[in-house]
């Protein structure tokens, strides 16, 4: 798999650096904050994200102004230009109907492109979203204390030598990563923008509100959200949900943000995408159709999110065995990594014991 980056200009004369990748319908990934094209492609974090959403898909995604390869020194960050970020970006990879996904603060932007241009949205997939921004939500002087003191943490320590600062941030998006996993999220923050521009995004983003403009969504969407998720509460995904006509709400089982290869709600997730889309099961091969019975077992376990280490404990076999076995599975399913894997054993089935 391999990526295509490219530059355009949005209407003020900002430059966006987009990226493409993969083969299919084409599926754009509104934009959200902390992203480097470069970097997340190489990231254990978000590498498997790429590499699922790309398995059927023409993937189109961009960093936002003052993140990643786009040009940093902006004048304007606010909610409406990230939105005519995202139209110069369709327009520039020259997208007439595509799948639109919004992740996190990428939902609220989703969805107002999406009542902007009905006719150009096929279906609308919003994860770990909201409909209203943090302070728009507040409920009392300590919400608002709370979110102006990571407005001063991120000014202050995000671009030191000091990883504690940037650490907060990651214990909220992925709470169970490994240490591996919370360092590259750590680089990710750290090379993707500054103190000051995560500063004023985050004024930006907590100010959100996409109420009056969600019941006016007209396109099929899907919303799932972590029941335990400590970046954007459970109830804002699920309030998004109701807002949105006919909308399809999926409560996933993790405390995760982003979701990570080794959470089965990972899988849960793409088996939902899937099914929303109308997809079938793997190209490439009918999962388990040639897998012997002891693969079949790996695969159950592997499925429901156990690292190696557990399943070789629990069927009694010798790591450098159980390898062997996963080599051998892999390579009947066609897929080239862990999660892809886990992706097309959920779709036939497995890993919901």
């Amino acid at each position: 798999m391999e990526q295509h980056i490219r530059f355009c200009t949005a209407p003020d004369g900002v430059r966006l650096a987009y990226a493409t990748s993969g083969k299919g319908p084409a599926l754009v990934r509104a934009p959200h904050w902390l992203t480097h094209l470069e970097f997340d492609w190489r990231s254990p974090v978000h590498r498997p994200w790429l590499e699922a959403l790309n398995r059927d898909h023409l993937l189109v995604r961009f960093d936002p102004r003052g993140c990643g390869l786009s040009e940093r020194d902006v004048a304007d960050v606010s909610f409406q230009t990230w939105v005519q970020d995202l139209e110069a970006v369709v327009d520039a990879a020259g997208l007439e109907r595509f799948i639109l996904f919004g992740a996190s603060q990428g939902g609220p932007i989703a969805v107002d492109y999406a009542v902007r241009h009905p006719g150009r949205v096929e279906k609308l997939v919003l994860h770990g979203a909201y409909a209203r921004g943090r302070l728009v939500r507040a409920s009392s002087p300590r919400d608002e204390e709370e979110a102006e003191t990571f407005l001063h943490l991120a000014r202050v320590g995000w671009g030191t030598d000091n990883a504690a600062f940037r650490r907060v941030f990651a214990m909220l998006f992925l709470p169970e990563a490994t240490t591996e996993q919370a360092r590259w999220f750590d680089d990710l923050s750290r090379v993707s923008t500054d103190g000051d521009m995560v500063a004023r995004m985050l004024a930006m983003l907590h100010r959100i509100d996409v109420r009056p403009l969600a019941p006016r969504v007209s396109t099929p969407t899907l919303v799932t959200h972590a029941r335990g998720d400590s970046r954007i509460p459970f109830e804002e995904g699920r309030l998004l949900a109701s807002l949105i006509p006919n909308a399809q709400f999926v409560p996933l089982e993790t405390r995760n943000h982003i979701l990570l290869p080794s959470d089965p709600a990972f899988a849960a997730f793409f088996t939902a995408l899937r099914e929303f889309l109308g997809g079938g099961l793997p190209r490439a091969m009918p999962v388990g159709g040639e897998l012997t019975g002891r693969e079949r077992e790996i695969l159950e376990l592997i499925a429901q999110g156990l690292a190696n280490a557990r399943i070789s404990e629990r069927l009694g076999i010798s790591p450098n065995t159980l390898r062997n076995h996963i080599t051998s599975i892999f390579g009947k399913l066609g897929a080239g990594t862990r999660a892809e894997a886990i992706v097309r054993a959920r779709d036939g089935g497995f890993g919901r014991g």
